[in-house]
């Protein structure tokens, strides 16, 4: 009870990314309402929407600080202006969560408590469930990378904190000292591979990742771009080879096994579209 107590003290700003979606925000926002850990804000910050975004959030929240961003910025530097914000405001810990998230009440008092449980502990994430099947896990926290197939993958049960290599974006517990030491997201990702780049930048530092299982959010999944698009494959491929050229040692290996993969599978499947983004994205084209 007393290290429950000393965590509510820790005060918690809940960075919310919006872009044209501002449907899936409300919901997020209204979810958070019903948060039991009561020392949190929530800033929300709006990538330049075009489908009055803003107008929408600020009728039904006008108490939320609503940063608008005036143009896309992407996942790693929209989620940096929150950061940045959330610091100068005095934040204990960053809560980045997707916008098209819901929270179980007690999501983030369990995020703090593990958070507070190891001072080595530099980020948590949360159990997190498929939105339209609230009892199908969809991430234990994060996952691994595959180095040698250039690829990710998440893990779909409960796994020790010390397999963890990096944990989801989608709903990612900072805390003040970890960016500090190591700064904000790299915004040379523009989506995707952001949140394992910078957990793998987290673990060579010395911070240890950790998972509270008891933390619940129900995710959609891929709400902005479309979770099967050309779109989302070129960021996708783009990010990849930013990702491996920083951490694999032999990032040849990994890029081109990884792109190989992706593109027999669009091919396979004529998805023609698909495949040119593969490429494209690879390419840096």
């Amino acid at each position: 009870m007393a290290r429950r107590q000393l965590n509510l003290q820790s005060k918690v700003y809940v960075i919310v990314l919006n872009w044209n979606g501002w449907a899936d925000t409300c919901r997020c926002l209204f979810s958070l309402q019903c948060l039991s850990y009561s020392n949190f804000r929530t800033v929300v910050i709006d990538n330049g929407s075009t489908d009055d975004s803003v107008g929408h959030i600020r009728t039904q929240f006008p108490d939320i600080e609503l940063i608008e961003a005036g143009s896309n910025l992407g996942f790693a530097a929209g989620c940096n202006a929150g950061i940045t914000r959330a610091l100068a405001m005095g934040a204990d810990y960053v809560w980045l969560l997707n916008n098209d998230t819901t929270v179980a009440p007690s999501a983030l008092q369990e995020l703090v408590d593990k958070a507070c449980s190891n001072p080595h502990i530099g980020a948590v994430g949360s159990a997190i469930y498929f939105a339209e099947g609230p009892d199908r896990l969809q991430t234990w926290g994060g996952g691994k990378v595959n180095f040698w197939l250039g690829r990710s993958h998440t893990f779909v049960k409960p796994v020790r904190d010390d397999v963890v290599q990096f944990i989801t974006g989608a709903s990612l517990l900072l805390s003040r000292a970890a960016i500090e030491d190591v700064g904000g997201l790299d915004e040379g990702f523009f989506m995707y591979w952001e949140d394992a780049d910078y957990c793998f930048r987290l673990r060579r530092a010395g911070w240890r990742l950790a998972v509270a299982g008891q933390s619940k959010v129900w995710h959609k999944g891929s709400a902005s771009v479309g979770s099967r698009s050309a779109r989302m494959d070129s960021y996708f491929n783009s990010s990849a080879v930013r990702f491996f050229e920083k951490h694999a040692r032999a990032p040849g290996i990994a890029l081109w096994t990884g792109v190989a993969l992706r593109l027999a599978k669009r091919i396979l499947l004529a998805d023609w579209d698909r495949a040119r983004a593969v490429w494209t994205g690879a390419n840096g084209k």
